[in-house]
């Protein structure tokens, strides 16, 4: 979905049109969805697979706990 990958493009849409839409901040969810996708965008060009890296991050849990 032009760059970013598609979970998180959608997450990021309906995240956006929450706020935009249920909020009626419009301009806030207008950059919103901006800023996320072009993060998005940014991440898959710096490492295509870090979606699966992130996953696989939060699913285990820390070595050393506190």
């Amino acid at each position: 979905m032009a760059g970013a990958p598609r979970a998180v493009a959608i997450v990021n849409g309906t995240l956006a049109a929450a706020v935009g839409i249920g909020l009626r901040l419009w301009l806030v969810g207008i950059a919103l969805g901006v800023v996320g996708h072009v993060l998005a965008v940014w991440g898959a060009k710096e490492d295509p697979q870090f979606m699966d890296v992130f996953a696989r991050h939060v699913k285990h849990k820390p070595f050393l706990e506190p």
